[in-house]
């Protein structure tokens, strides 16, 4: 497909699926159980999609030991210690061309992450821009700044606007505005949509 490298890489982050240390602010309005289960699900969801012919995937894990079961088949690397912006940066560092997306989207799909590498045919990054001011995916080609991600004030509504600073004066592209899911409310706008 046109766009697509080979060595193109996904990036997925991931936390250990454990009770109690998973979607913390989603568990406070629906219950901790009921948060693992739907970090479960979202986590195998994103897998399944992430997995394609056209780039490899890899998993990157916190905690960077923790014992968890993960699927097979897939590489898997520490995130690392560090702020949000130190850990992403540090994944996606060890690639020219990666995207990397997190485990709670529930409307991502397999056409964002294929758009997501088209856009760096032509741009030196590509973010998927959240409703909460954040992002669900960042994309970084080989021509980036030193510190993609400096100074950004994260978990806010300035988080998309404080990393985009950092690229001034680049190409860069956006893709669709997605909601990604950390409190109950979010969970019950996708699903006031869907209906």
């Amino acid at each position: 497909e046109q766009g697509l490298m080979r060595g193109d890489v996904v990036i997925l982050f991931a936390r250990a699926p454990r009770l109690g240390a998973v979607k913390r602010r989603l568990a406070r309005g629906i219950g901790a159980m009921a948060a693992l289960r739907f970090y479960r699900a979202q986590l195998a969801r994103t897998l399944r999609l992430a997995r394609d012919p056209r780039w490899r995937v890899e998993l990157a894990v916190t905690p960077d030991h923790g014992a968890a079961r993960w699927p097979r088949g897939i590489a898997r690397i520490p995130q690392g210690r560090g702020d949000l912006g130190v850990r992403m940066g540090r994944a996606l560092g060890r690639h020219r061309r990666a995207v990397l997306v997190g485990s709670d989207i529930p409307d991502l799909s397999r056409a964002d992450i294929a758009a997501a590498f088209r856009a760096l045919g032509r741009a030196q990054a590509v973010f998927g821009p959240a409703e909460d001011g954040g992002y669900w995916l960042v994309g970084l080609g080989p021509r980036r700044p030193a510190r993609p991600f400096a100074a950004v004030r994260w978990s806010g509504p300035h988080a998309l606007g404080d990393t985009l600073a950092n690229f001034a004066g680049r190409p860069i592209a956006l893709l669709r505005r997605l909601r990604d899911v950390d409190t109950a409310a979010d969970l019950a706008a996708i699903r006031r949509a869907r209906r």
